[in-house]
């Protein structure tokens, strides 16, 4: 943790208050039966499912996600985030690789969790990045990796108290004068400080109470649903100091019975993602937290035949935005009759990245980081955010 700590202040870029919530929706969702149908498609390609208006002209969303629907305004949804848009999990829900194999010899480029957390820090009693799911350090230090709670490990047990917490710690800095004893660089003056502020992080539980859902009204909890645990941990974290909080929900890889499994599946996404969206407004946060939903790929335009299901699709997908202080209310691009490629403003997947870092006071325009080479690396290759949500 302290190790933590020293990076952050080496990076120097100051603190920030804006956060992200990256919700990955494993396998990949069907595009096509969520936010983007086809009603006058061919019946092999527009599924089994009908749309319904939101509260915004134009802007329709599957009959099973009817609580959503009339909260249209509060989101965006990018329906053809495309240019071969193949992300696999590895790669999610972090995907700003350039390719798979970009600066691989150097441990990959970062999840945008890491650069958060390389970039800005915390502001104390939490740490910069929460990660369920499998988000990569890159080429930075690992001291930059999600941060994946486990229990109350973050506050002290009952057997170590904070004063003997404190000798353990002036222990430490014992040990420490050591090394400052031969330092010539002076980059052992501020170690204690660091210590210290981890220790801090510790003692003051901050992470263990956000995680604890016996603290949080159960009429709360009750609008979220047996099924949305996650995104109240989510914004709970965020409150706690946490800057990005990524995990994965639900499983999204239909080959078969697709359209059984998203009539049990959508509802719960509706109801859980609703429930965050509308605490985070009312709780206003919605201008500073970014929520993004997205899978790693979409699925085929045409149903399989015999199994009832939609496999992988490469050349769109879609991607919903919510929060962050962006111009919600808007449907950015549009894809073709049938769900199968974008015919009018494609979104790259770099620009979705580069609007989350905007979002988190990231300028990619500017920013670097130094790759392991001592060579700068721009975040997004040049990539800029969705204009149409920023500007």
């Amino acid at each position: 943790m302290a190790d933590l700590l020293r990076s952050e202040a080496q990076a120097d870029t100051g603190s920030s208050h804006k956060a992200l919530i990256n919700i990955h929706l494993a396998g990949g969702p069907s595009h096509q039966d969520m936010f983007d149908l086809k009603p006058e498609a061919p019946r092999e390609f527009r599924g089994e499912f009908e749309p319904i208006p939101t509260n915004v002209s134009g802007i329709d969303i599957c009959e099973h996600m009817p609580i959503l629907g009339p909260k249209g305004g509060r989101q965006v949804c990018d329906h053809p985030v495309s240019d071969r848009f193949d992300c696999r999990p590895q790669r999610l829900p972090d995907p700003d690789r350039f390719s798979a194999g970009d600066l691989q010899s150097m441990g990959g480029r970062p999840s945008i969790g890491s650069v958060a957390a390389r970039l800005h820090g915390s502001p104390g009693g939490a740490p910069p990045f929460v990660g369920y799911n499998g988000s990569y350090t890159g080429y930075l230090s690992s001291v930059f990796k999600p941060y994946k709670p486990q229990g109350g490990e973050l506050k002290l047990n009952n057997t170590l108290t904070a004063n003997r917490l404190q000798s353990r710690t002036d222990l430490l800095v014992g040990l420490d004068r050591l090394r400052r004893d031969v330092d010539h660089t002076g980059h052992m003056l501020a170690l204690d400080a660091y210590t210290r502020q981890a220790v801090d992080i510790v003692t003051s539980g901050r992470v263990a109470d956000a995680l604890d859902m016996n603290t949080e009204d159960p009429r709360v909890r009750d609008r979220y649903g047996s099924q949305g645990s996650m995104f109240l941990k989510a914004r709970r974290l965020i409150e706690a100091g946490v800057r990005v909080v990524g995990f994965n929900w639900g499983s999204w890889d239909t080959h078969s019975g697709n359209f059984n499994h998203l009539r049990g599946q959508l509802p719960n996404l509706d109801r859980s993602l609703h429930a965050l969206l509308e605490d985070l407004h009312a709780r206003g946060m919605d201008k500073d937290v970014t929520v993004c939903v997205w899978g790693e790929f979409g699925r085929t335009p045409r149903v399989n035949k015999n199994k009832g299901g939609r496999d992988h699709w490469y050349e769109v997908a879609m991607c919903f935005l919510a929060g962050g202080g962006m111009k919600t209310g808007q449907v950015v691009g549009k894809s073709s009759r049938n769900a199968e490629r974008a015919v009018e403003r494609p979104v790259h997947l770099l620009e979705v990245f580069a609007t989350m870092y905007h979002n988190l006071g990231i300028d990619v325009r500017t920013t670097t980081i130094d790759d392991p080479g001592g060579r700068p690396q721009y975040l997004t290759g040049g990539r800029l955010p969705i204009h149409e949500l920023v500007t």
